[in-house]
């Protein structure tokens, strides 16, 4: 993931939005079929959205401080005294950019482009303290403009959510193929959500809850009734198939996404205890 963001970010620099742009549509297709390659199917194209989104603006942040961290790498200070100062020509309501020509105290002029702010802050014969490029490539500016902390900790943030994603969608899906193996959550998981939704049932509560579902809640236009799982941690799912065979029901094993299906007749029914 980090590697995406890193090459991501160089491309920008180079190719501007011309490959860039493609390359996120062809890793958001790849992350939906690891992510359901790794079992959490339910979920799989809202998370690689979020992944490619939180990635895509974490390099977009980068991208637009990358001048800033630029001339705070190489840049240095130096007390510059503004010479001439003028605005942006008048268009509509755009916003007019301010220009100011700055000289060193030697009376040579700070290399590079003029500065610019987005307001009229100063004023000629001002004397300021500027971070100047000793390439000349990038206009000099301000320690407060050159100050780019908050961005940098944005875009980090953005990468670490997508990152933490990645691990989330890895740990539910591992949790997933468990779940398929044996039938039942797994342990961590059946502690979390007892943890979260306070539900102490023991497994005798959870089956007689069970029999109450399947014999009052009504079955869709497909005559399944669908439960999830997860309000039933201590029930496994061939459990569940022998509960609903007494009931005069059968376990769907096919196309669940996540939940338990029973019906009268099914297309492939779950081995029940």
């Amino acid at each position: 993931m980090l590697a995406t963001v890193t090459g991501m970010f160089l491309l920008a620099d180079d190719l501007g939005l011309v490959l860039p742009v493609p390359l996120w549509i062809v890793h958001g297709v790849i992350l939906v079929i690891l992510i359901e390659k790794l079992g959490a199917t339910e979920s799989s194209l809202y998370a690689a959205l979020f992944i490619v989104v939180t990635s895509a603006m974490s390099v977009y942040v980068m991208g637009v401080v990358r001048s800033d961290l630029v001339l705070q790498q190489r840049g240095h200070e130096v007390k510059a005294t503004v010479v001439k100062e003028w605005l942006d020509p008048a268009q509509g309501r755009k916003g007019r950019l301010s220009h100011y020509a700055l000289e060193r105290q030697d009376g040579t002029r700070v290399p590079g482009p003029e500065m610019e702010t987005t307001s009229d802050s100063y004023d000629v014969g001002q004397v300021l303290t500027v971070i100047e490029d000793p390439e000349g490539e990038l206009r000099p500016q301000t320690l407060g403009q050159a100050d780019v902390t908050a961005e940098v900790l944005g875009a980090a943030a953005l990468a670490l959510a997508a990152l933490g994603s990645v691990g989330w969608m890895t740990w539910r899906g591992s949790d997933a193929v468990k779940r398929r193996d044996d039938g039942k959550p797994s342990a961590s998981v059946r502690k979390v959500y007892k943890v979260v939704t306070r539900n102490h049932a023991t497994l005798q509560e959870q089956e007689e809850k069970l029999r109450e579902v399947l014999r009052t809640y009504p079955a869709d236009r497909r005559g399944y009734i669908k439960v999830s799982p997860e309000h039933y941690p201590d029930i496994s799912q061939p459990r569940a198939a022998r509960i609903a065979w007494e009931m005069g029901l059968r376990a769907e094993a096919l196309g669940n996404r996540g939940s338990w299906r029973f019906g009268e007749t099914v297309v492939e029914e779950v081995p029940h205890e």
